[in-house]
């Protein structure tokens, strides 16, 4: 081996130059060079920049500026809004509620909460929201349909069939087509009623309306003061039962005032008062003419 010479040079890296040669060959330590050192040099340019309260307001005005000009080109704004699937009371209240001003920019109209706002109204099942080409703010409303008429101490309300109020009845009158509950609870309960006003539906010339009795149980109420207890359990098949019974033997015709099948084994008829009279006054002379 011939020995190195004083003129030539070594080709050796340094030992710092072998370890940092060594640290590159490391992917975390390039991801900490490519990544970190940016980001951390970034970051603290804006920090000092953004530490100047003038400069931060000027970058809010500017942000501000720029976005109201975006907000208020045409494509943008929102000039009417339509109601489709309300009547128009209920069209009315959506509008009131909602208390609109237009033209408006649709960034400024928050759809979600106008959704939210309409859906609070007794009388409206769902509603879609959405800006419609053209500029115009639509609303697709579903409304609730009340099925019954509920009376309660404060007056008369309309109920659907999951029990919703839908809002107030005018009267007894106007909503005449509709059946009559009453009692409290009774709106829990619409499902139940309908299918006894169903089965009563033979008498149904006859039939004034159903009431919730302690909240457990139903009573049909007919015309001269009739009155059917039904059971917590199989109403309407004691219900089947009665009507059956009036069909084949005019049970409901007669001097009856209560037929009681709160028990399925033994149901109870109570006559009215001119009946126990009537019924009285004849066994007391059957037993006069007997004791001559």
């Amino acid at each position: 081996m011939r020995p190195l010479t004083a003129g030539r040079r070594d080709n050796a890296p340094s030992r710092w130059a072998y370890r940092f040669e060594r640290l590159m060959l490391t992917p975390l330590f390039r991801l900490f060079l490519r990544v970190v050192v940016p980001f951390v040099v970034v970051a603290g340019a804006a920090t000092i920049w953004l530490s100047d309260v003038d400069r931060r307001e000027s970058l809010n005005l500017a942000v501000n500026d720029l976005r109201r000009e975006i907000a208020t080109r045409p494509e943008f704004m929102v000039s009417a809004m339509t109601v489709d699937g309300a009547s128009q009371s209920i069209s009315e209240d959506i509008r009131d509620i909602l208390s609109l001003s237009f033209p408006a920019s649709s960034f400024d109209l928050d759809l979600p909460a106008i959704r939210e706002r309409v859906e609070e109204l007794p009388a409206i099942a769902s509603v879609a929201v959405r800006v419609r080409p053209g500029g115009i703010l639509e609303l697709n409303v579903a409304e609730r349909t009340p099925v019954v008429v509920w009376r309660t101490h404060e007056g008369l309300t309309l109920v659907d069939p999951e029990g919703h109020v839908t809002g107030p009845a005018i009267s007894r009158a106007a909503h005449a087509q509709m059946p009559l509950v009453a009692g409290e609870g009774a709106e829990h309960h619409v499902q139940e009623a309908l299918r006894l006003f169903s089965a009563a539906a033979p008498l149904s010339d006859r039939v004034i309306g159903l009431v919730r009795v302690g909240e457990r149980r139903w009573d049909l109420v007919l015309d001269r003061g009739q009155r059917i207890k039904l059971p917590e359990q199989g109403a309407v098949e004691a219900l089947d039962r009665v009507v059956a019974l009036s069909q084949a033997e005019e049970l409901l015709e007669r001097d009856i005032k209560v037929v009681d099948m709160r028990l399925a084994h033994r149901p109870t008829v109570q006559l009215t008062e001119q009946a126990v009279d009537a019924w009285w006054q004849a066994s007391q002379s059957t037993t006069g003419t007997v004791g001559q």
